[in-house]
């Protein structure tokens, strides 16, 4: 039998103290990921199957399948499923909860791309988006800086309730750290020293008069070309990196439509997580710099975790 594990044990052997130290090595290996198949499912609610194929020469080799769907209300907007297997042998290993393996990493990396582009004293962090992912960034990102404020802002009050009370009972949430409901999303974003976005809009929600210089912005939610977070004139005013280019140039509508027209330079673009964690680049110059990652998710980071899992 091709053991299983499930959400809670994958949470268990993927703490961020350990997943974000793995994730910046990973990105320093010889890791082969090909560009994820992305299949609509639907035109009328938007739903999508995603398939993301990874593997190491002398490691393993696993595949992702994932299915969005945006017009959910009593289950998550995404699930999916990892399967891991031998590259050697191609022997399957182990199935394992693909959703939270998902969150995990996806908060890891932008926790990891902070740690290079957000300003060493940031210390209030702002949630754009107040579903499953909202809690995983919010604990991650405080490995990575001394936060001492998270502002949730969402579209439902109740539910940005609810993601305070899941970041303030969660086992690796620092007690002290002050957690607030947020109504008012520009002021709320004024004062912020890190934004993260974590939404599926097709239409920008924080707007360049929003954001003070020095800001960091982290884009999470839109993975299609047709999504955006941002509006054109703040891409125009940041300095941008990426998980991977190759995902980000082929997929990401914050870049995609700006590069398009003309609101972002390709230059602009400095770097993607692989310099950053091999020391290519530096990240953010100065401190009044408004940095920005889009994320679109990598599979290189899939593999990263379900290694850990597999070695749990």
């Amino acid at each position: 039998m091709i053991p299983y594990f499930t959400k809670e044990q994958v949470s268990i052997a993927l703490p961020y103290a350990k997943l974000i130290p793995a994730l910046r090595l990973a990105f320093t290996q010889e890791v082969i990921a090909p560009k994820r198949h992305a299949h609509s499912l639907s035109d009328r609610d938007s739903s999508s199957l995603l398939l993301m194929p990874v593997w190491q020469p002398q490691g393993q080799l696993g595949v992702k399948l994932v299915t969005v769907a945006p017009k959910n209300t009593d289950m998550p907007t995404v699930q999916a499923v990892f399967v891991l297997f031998d590259t050697k042998t191609g022997t399957p290993l182990a199935l394992m909860d693909g959703e939270e393996l998902t969150l995990r990493r996806t908060a890891a990396a932008s926790a990891l791309a902070s740690s290079y582009a957000s300003r060493h004293d940031a210390r209030h962090l702002l949630l754009v988006g107040n579903g499953s992912l909202a809690p995983h960034i919010a604990i991650a990102h405080c490995q990575t800086r001394a936060i001492t404020d998270i502002s949730i802002w969402g579209r439902s009050v109740d539910k940005s309730a609810g993601a305070a009370k899941i970041i303030r009972e969660h086992t690796e949430f620092p007690a002290h750290i002050r957690v607030h409901i947020r109504e008012d999303l520009a002021a709320a974003c004024h004062e912020a020293d890190i934004i993260c976005c974590a939404t599926t809009s097709k239409t920008p929600v924080v707007l360049s008069d929003y954001v003070k210089a020095g800001t960091h912005l982290d884009l999470v939610g839109g993975f299609k070309p047709d999504m955006r977070e941002v509006d054109d004139e703040l891409m125009s005013r940041a300095t941008v990196f990426v998980d991977t280019y190759a995902g980000a140039l082929a997929e990401a509508g914050d870049i995609t439509q700006t590069l398009a027209n003309g609101s972002l330079a390709k230059s602009a673009i400095v770097a993607e997580l692989a310099e950053l964690c091999a020391d290519k680049h530096l990240g953010r110059k100065s401190n009044a710099e408004i940095t920005l990652f889009k994320s679109v998710g990598t599979a290189i980071e899939d593999l990263c975790a379900a290694n850990l899992v597999w070695r749990k």
